[in-house]
């Protein structure tokens, strides 16, 4: 692709990966370039995403972005906090951070996944204006749905390695399937 292709891409959108009765709904701040240019989510080859879905045990194999379909089959799904693509996270206004954590909550009421991962705790602190929550298991639910706070997988991110970020991701996949507790 042509940095042309990438920069025409530039405000597109990219098309939710949603169905009901998901474990978890996976939400990335907002698309990159080549995932609105591709119409794939974490299309960048150096976005950490898929690697760590595959290292923590959501996924039997590493899926390529083309394969994104395949995650409603193990009851994952994918969408993202802010529609827009752009070439940083960082260019979003914090309006539309909490105007998509508003939408993002409509599609968590009409769903009704089991877990919301938000792959970026900054993001997350911003849309539901909790500037104390840290990575891992929130107190907040939106309904029944439970939130937990991961490390946004771009390659930007460096400070969480890729064998941190898989652990992270592990204990969320700990939780999302485990089996239910026995009443006593």
């Amino acid at each position: 692709m042509t940095p042309e292709q990438l920069t025409a891409a530039r405000d597109r959108r990219l098309d939710d990966l949603l169905a009901g009765g998901l474990r978890v709904l996976f939400c990335g701040i907002n698309p990159g370039l080549m995932s609105a240019w591709t119409g794939y989510h974490f299309a960048r080859p150096g976005n950490r995403f898929w690697p760590a879905l595959h290292a923590s045990g959501f996924t039997p194999r590493r899926f390529a972005p083309a394969e994104q379909e395949q995650l409603l089959g193990l009851g994952l799904g994918v969408t993202n906090m802010a529609a827009r693509a752009t070439a940083r996270a960082d260019e979003l206004s914090a309006e539309e951070l909490v105007e998509g954590g508003r939408l993002l909550a409509e599609k968590v009421a009409l769903y009704r996944p089991a877990w919301l991962a938000i792959l970026g705790v900054t993001a997350y602190r911003v849309a539901f204006a909790d500037k104390r929550a840290q990575v891992g298991p929130q107190q907040r639910t939106l309904g029944a749905t439970r939130i937990w706070a991961l490390p946004s997988p771009s390659g930007l991110n460096a400070h969480w390695t890729p064998a941190a970020l898989a652990e992270e991701f592990g204990r969320l996949r700990s939780a999302a399937f485990a089996p239910p507790r026995q009443g006593g």
